[in-house]
């Protein structure tokens, strides 16, 4: 069993910046590959980015690549999504998830946190 709790949503203006964290219990938890998802209102939850421990392989979705990095630190069993250059459009509830494989997709995940909620205010 894997439990994520994460923290670092909040308002933001357009252009800033705020890193989301992800805490997980897991006594493995290099063993899983983690992801954030995020789901705006009426719309379905979409990938964001995901990480591989295996090689440090690291996958964006489109509409974030080249202003969002996903990390991680597995001796402290934190993964991280620094968000910069922030649009409205990025405003959603940010999940963190932890699966097998650094799926683009929810049905490789497992485990899902509660959520977090980021605001971008144009």
């Amino acid at each position: 069993q894997v439990q994520l709790v994460e923290s670092g949503g909040g308002l933001v203006q357009a252009g800033g910046s705020l890193r989301l964290s992800c805490a997980a219990s897991a006594r493995t938890f290099s063993s899983y590959a983690m992801g954030w998802f995020r789901q705006a209102p009426g719309k379905e939850r979409e990938f964001v980015a995901a990480i591989s421990w295996s090689g440090g392989s690291a996958y964006y979705a489109d509409s974030v690549k080249a202003r969002f990095t996903i990390s991680g630190d597995n001796a402290k069993k934190m993964v991280y999504l620094q968000m910069n250059s922030l649009k409205p459009e990025d405003t959603a509830v940010y999940y963190c998830a932890a699966g097998p494989l650094a799926a683009g997709t929810e049905r490789g995940y497992d485990y899902w946190g509660q959520g977090t909620q980021v605001t971008v205010s144009s």
